[in-house]
């Protein structure tokens, strides 16, 4: 039951380069919170995990990792990660599913493992990188020694936010390279060299990857405004390429088999072959089997407003999308950032052309129960309307952020084995000084839906608020969580 309280602020807020004053602002207030009673109702499953850090849930645990260490995708977590669960909690293969797949580390690694591996991704990145690996697996290493690029000219086609990312001799010599690939009749060896030049974008760029877009190089053409920003050294198109080939001759032949890394997989994908659809899981996962998976193991982007269409947005051109694609990409995404519009319509006319109209009453009626969520909304709203957001579509995200998520979550639950395990990877986040806790209000849906909450593992050490929250709110940190659920 909500109720109301008249909150007074006395002290002075910076927002957006100039001084507020927030007094008397009329705040909702229940008593107790919501968030306080769902972390009441969740205080016995939170464990803090002294085996984890933040290097074991982001790319970085891997980056020294034959195989995984090929392509920066900082959104995955590690493959040690995956290992982990899967030997701790289900020692028997079996099936397998990620539903945000990213680049496919959990796929791999559960493969290793002798699992059958299923992923969904949308981001071409990830579906590309999964492809260019299994290429790699089907060809004989030794083959990339004979590549000699050609002067046959080809073009890069820029998105207008990449335009003059490279230096122009870097930009020449991409462009020979990739007019030589276009030659290769091999399919998985054109592909495995294509690779190649995909993962050293950033490194032959004036660009680095950096939160919610991509930063700048004062070197570069472009009139940038503030700081300037160095990135350091920017290597020639010649070295990073060798470098690059080097690194997966390295990883692959057998000469180099006794590697450290020997005992977590028996060869470089294991046996099989990783099943991957392409596209957003919103729409793929309805259209599955109940009950087949023993095990679902994922990171769902973090509701942090990173847009990843920009992030990789050189990645995104060198894979031929247009700025139209790109557009439309950004909107399948899962709402994690600002220009996200609302999916509920979509999602209705889905579950109606499939058939289940039901099953999306039930999952709204869930969305809408949940009673931390509705706290969140209602305040986030009113920040809103009082101008202390510092971007006013930060409350509509949050809210399809979640109601997306409960999608997902019901699914997840609905094809699940019984007596299966779910390990899912998420942040909290603060909005306008308000903590937004996922990891209890998704264990809140989880638990509805038929998951039970075995425990939300909290690493020793949270996220930071951002530099301009920490001037108005003061340092706070945020749970950094993996939850564990069992099916009932």
């Amino acid at each position: 039951m909500l109720s109301w309280k008249k909150l007074s602020y006395d002290r002075k807020v910076k927002l957006r380069g100039y001084v507020k004053i927030r007094s008397m602002i009329t705040v909702p207030k229940l008593f107790p919170s919501e968030r306080q009673k769902l972390f009441d109702h969740f205080e016995n499953r939170l464990q803090t995990a002294h085996n984890l850090n933040r290097k074991s849930v982001s790319f970085q645990a891997s980056k020294a990792e034959p195989v995984y260490r090929w392509f920066k995708y900082k959104e995955g977590f590690s493959s040690a990660l995956v290992r982990h669960y899967l030997k701790e909690y289900a020692p028997n293969p079996g099936k397998l599913l990620d539903p945000f797949a990213g680049a496919g580390t959990s796929l791999f690694a559960g493969k290793e493992l002798g699992w059958e591996t299923h992923g969904i991704e949308l981001l071409p990145v990830g579906s590309f990188a999964v492809r260019a690996r299994e290429a790699l697996s089907e060809i004989e290493p030794r083959t990339l020694q004979q590549t000699t690029p050609t002067s046959s000219a080809s073009y890069f086609n820029h998105l207008k936010i990449t335009k003059d990312a490279f230096p122009d001799s870097n930009e020449s010599s991409l462009n020979r390279y990739l007019a030589y690939c276009s030659k290769i009749v091999d399919e998985n060896i054109q592909t495995v060299l294509l690779f190649a030049a995909f993962t050293i974008l950033e490194e032959i760029s004036y660009t680095r990857k950096d939160g919610q877009y991509l930063r700048w190089d004062h070197r570069s053409k472009r009139t940038l405004s503030g700081k300037p920003f160095d990135k350091g050294r920017i290597y020639s198109f010649e070295e990073a390429i060798r470098n690059k080939l080097n690194q997966f001759l390295e990883d692959t032949l057998p000469a180099h088999s006794l590697l450290p890394f020997e005992d977590s997989f028996k060869s470089l994908n294991g046996k099989g072959r990783i099943n991957l659809v392409t596209g957003t899981c919103l729409e793929q996962l309805p259209r599955y089997e109940s009950n087949q998976y023993d095990f679902v193991i994922t990171s769902p982007p973090y509701c942090n407003r990173y847009d990843y269409t920009r992030t990789y947005a050189l990645e995104l051109a060198f894979l031929g999308l247009d700025d139209e694609a790109v557009r439309k990409l950004r909107q399948e995404m899962l709402s994690c950032t600002v220009e996200n519009k609302d999916k509920l319509t979509q999602m209705e006319t889905l579950y109606s052309d499939a058939g289940q109209p039901q099953s999306f009453r039930t999952i709204l009626t869930v969305y809408e129960q949940s009673d931390a969520m509705s706290e969140v909304n209602i305040i986030l709203e009113k920040l809103k309307n009082l101008d202390l957001l510092n971007n006013k579509n930060i409350a509509r995200m949050v809210k399809n952020y979640f109601l997306e998520m409960c999608f997902v979550i019901y699914e997840l639950t609905r094809v699940t084995k019984p007596g299966g395990y779910c390990v899912m990877v998420n942040d909290n986040v603060r909005y306008g000084g308000e903590e937004i806790p996922a990891d209890l209000i998704l264990s809140g849906f989880a638990q509805t839906f038929g998951y039970s909450i075995e425990k939300i593992f909290v690493l020793p050490r949270g996220k930071g608020n951002s530099s301009q929250q920490m001037g108005s709110f003061g340092r706070t940190e945020t749970r950094k969580c993996v939850y564990l659920w069992r099916k009932k």
